[in-house]
């Protein structure tokens, strides 16, 4: 270089990122094992797997096939799952009351999972989405207008007691009821259950992209379209302050992880929570999210490892301690491979 052309400058970022070697010192976020949660399916029966069409990767798993699932997970050091059913349309009604059924599906497949693996984190799904015949998370008024607020919170307390009793490490609330985390916390614990935890689906935005998922267990099905509305429960994706008066009752009727859904189109919204809570912040990168990615890279637009490594990067460096995430699996397999 010719000394009399070069700029005399104080700083120069790019010392540091001269060598990969460099790069790695000064890297200010990792996403690890330890961030990951994956998200499964289950089915009844005794059946093969089934192949999700819309989530290329995944399938819906009988219950002995799933614990086997959860032994390859944990042996990659992943630490949860997060379990949801789908269930034969013959189970749904309009209430939803297959799910206080002591002996239903999920339930017998979190007390299989414990049975083998006791210390592997289970969390379970507190919605009525996979039980009701007309796909929505709680039950409606008379003129199935809307969906009663009151009614579905009692009915979802009495879940949360049913999942702690089969031995979960987490209920997680997704229906987006007003109240529901504080009668959640105060029937567990009225029950003995003062050790299960609660993840809040604390900003759970009216999204489109939960097709694929709504596929997964049924309840676009069970609706009737893929398009089923639910804003009257669900945030609008065009509010900010909207999700922190949701994350600030949830914290203060006593849930212990606030959960940001979906992660990829609201990262300032993770930003946002995580800088005003000191409780864990979780992050669902949704089933739209996954097949999006893999679409593209099908059809040779983008490098899917790539993308995928730097979406869930781009969720942690927003704020998420922990991320719910379809490529859990092949993220913790990728890293398990000698360098």
């Amino acid at each position: 270089m010719d000394n009399q052309s070069a700029l005399f400058l104080s700083r120069r970022p790019r010392r540091l990122r001269r060598t990969a070697s460099i790069r790695a010192m000064v890297q200010e976020n990792r996403v690890t094992v330890n961030d990951l949660i994956m998200p499964l399916f289950v089915i009844d029966g005794n059946g093969a797997p089934q192949d999700i069409a819309s989530m290329p990767g995944q399938q819906r798993l009988n219950i002995e096939d799933l614990v086997k699932e959860c032994e390859t997970l944990a042996s990659t050091g992943i630490p949860a799952v997060a379990l949801f059913p789908s269930l034969d349309p013959s189970l749904k009604d309009e209430e939803g009351s297959g799910a206080l059924d002591e002996n239903t599906l999920v339930l017998r497949a979190v007390r299989a999972i414990k049975k083998n693996l006791p210390e592997f984190v289970v969390i379970t799904d507190i919605a009525l989405d996979p039980y009701t015949s007309h796909g929505h998370d709680g039950v409606l008024n008379p003129d199935k207008t809307d969906v009663e607020n009151d009614r579905t919170v009692a009915i979802l307390t009495q879940m949360a007691v049913l999942n702690a009793e089969a031995g979960v490490d987490f209920v997680a609330p997704s229906d987006m009821m007003d109240g529901r985390i504080g009668a959640i916390r105060e029937s567990l614990d009225t029950e003995g259950f003062q050790n299960t935890g609660i993840i809040a689906y604390s900003a759970k935005y009216a999204s489109a992209y939960y097709g694929p998922f709504r596929d997964a267990v049924g309840s676009a099905s069970a609706a009737g379209t893929k398009l089923l509305g639910k804003q009257t429960y669900q945030l609008n994706p065009a509010n900010r302050w909207e999700a922190h008066v949701e994350t600030f009752l949830d914290e203060e009727e006593g849930a212990d992880i606030l959960m940001v859904k979906p992660a990829g189109p609201y990262l300032d919204i993770i930003r946002e929570l995580r800088d005003s809570t000191a409780l864990p912040v979780a992050a669902y990168q949704v089933s739209g999210e996954y097949a999006q990615i893999h679409a593209a890279a099908r059809l040779g637009w983008l490098d899917l490892a790539k993308t995928r490594d730097e979406s869930l990067l781009s969720i942690k460096r927003a704020g998420a301690d922990m991320i719910l995430t379809y490529f859990a699996r092949e993220v913790a397999q990728n890293q398990a491979k000698p360098r």
